[in-house]
């Protein structure tokens, strides 16, 4: 899985390219980990490629959003499609995560 990075100021972007499954999603894991102990608080997911997600790689988005709860500080997830939005509504995992339609709207909620 590819996993762009990128910078929009002072907030960290970043953006798993294709689903999210069990062997892709602790690829994810250890990159957001990484990500976070750099971001300062400002993080932002771009989920407008992940097609799909599974169980695991919906512990993993909890998690990381769960940790930077933990220090005080916010996951924005942006650019969901329509079946991520229902995965996360059905669970009851939706309230977990600041959602935007898109990157910008995410970064700039940190202004």
């Amino acid at each position: 899985m590819d996993i762009l990075e990128q910078r929009e100021g002072a907030v960290t972007v970043v953006k798993p390219m294709g689903p999210l499954l069990l062997a892709e999603a602790e690829q994810f894991k250890g990159k957001l980990a990484d990500v976070m102990g750099r971001s300062l608080g400002r993080f932002v997911v771009d989920a407008s490629s992940v097609a799909y997600v599974d169980s695991r790689g919906l512990e993993v988005l909890v998690e990381a959003c769960e940790a930077l709860g933990d220090g005080g500080q916010v996951m924005r997830l942006c650019g969901a499609n329509e079946t991520l939005r229902e995965v996360l509504d059905l669970t009851g995992l939706s309230g977990h995560f600041e959602h935007f339609a898109d990157v910008h709207t995410a970064v700039r909620s940190f202004l």
